[in-house]
């Protein structure tokens, strides 16, 4: 399927979605929304609808079934709705469907957020990956990133395909340490391994040093980035989180010590025998340890 095909397929099956959920009044509305903003999408049509939408809709989940988030990964890769409101949903229709015809729409996405409350953010930007024009709205993006609201900033890095598509290296690199930051979790970022690089491997590993001569603890998940990339000093670092008093931190560093290019590495493994035949049976992974 292609990009324009994908911004046509995922609206018509988020509507789809909608409509099987929505009691005739409901359903009523959305349509002569829908219609609406095709013959006007101005801003203040859109405040109107966005402000309308929960009063009209409600606010219970979607409730998506597992056949229904798979058909939402075919029709769009990476698209995970999971967890989204109806709310949600119906307004991240709205703007999905005005974003291909609009002729500012990046401009009408900015007002939109400047003047929302953090439950329409959320949506705004949970939203992302179906809009047309997305690289466009990356200035917008990098504001929601910088919000003090940990909910709408991981709107947008939690199962969202918009910042692997869209970040260059160093915007991903310092959402990733913010999320540490903040304590958020990472596993739920997409292209999290595959953008792994040696530069944020550095800096989390001075991220780790910091906060253990501050006193405070190291978040697990830090060790998952530096592994593959885990060198010299960096081995000491994980040298010191294999022996932490921690059982998660332990497995996470040797899970680091598994994926390190370097043969000391190897070494420092064979250390802790128990961990590293846990992970070559598969009984320790990334999957396990979140679970957890």
């Amino acid at each position: 399927m292609t990009g324009s095909d994908s911004y046509q397929a995922a609206p018509s099956l988020l509507r789809e979605w909608l409509l099987r959920r929505l009691d005739q009044p409901q359903r009523a509305w959305l349509n002569a929304q829908i219609e609406t903003l095709a013959r006007d999408a101005s801003d203040s049509a859109l405040h109107i609808a966005f402000g309308m939408v929960p009063r009209k809709l409600g606010k219970g989940e979607l409730a998506l079934t597992e056949p229904e988030l798979a058909a939402a990964g075919r029709a769009l890769p990476g698209w995970e709705p999971r967890g989204w409101s109806v709310a949600d949903s119906a307004r991240i229709l709205l703007l999905s469907l005005v974003s291909g015809t609009h002729k500012d729409f990046p401009q009408a996405f900015r007002s939109l957020c400047n003047t929302a409350d953090v439950a329409e953010l959320t949506a705004l930007y949970r939203g992302l990956p179906l809009y047309a024009q997305g690289q466009a709205l990356l200035d917008q993006v990098g504001e929601g990133l910088r919000s003090n609201m940990r909910g709408v900033f991981e709107a947008i890095i939690h199962r969202n395909p918009y910042p692997n598509l869209h970040f260059d290296p160093h915007r991903w690199n310092h959402m990733v340490l913010k999320a540490l930051f903040i304590g958020s979790a990472l596993a739920p970022i997409q292209g999290l391994d595959e953008r792994a690089n040696a530069e944020l491997a550095r800096m989390l590993c001075d991220f780790a040093q910091e906060r253990s001569a501050a006193g405070r603890s190291v978040p697990f998940e830090i060790w998952r980035c530096v592994g593959p990339f885990a060198r010299g000093p960096m081995l000491d670092a994980l040298a010191r989180a294999l022996g932490n008093a921690d059982a998660t931190q332990r497995s996470a560093a040797a899970l680091a010590l598994a994926a390190s290019p370097d043969p000391a590495a190897l070494r420092l493994l064979s250390t802790v025998p128990a961990l590293q035949q846990g992970i070559s049976r598969g009984q320790i992974s990334w999957a396990t340890l979140h679970a957890a």
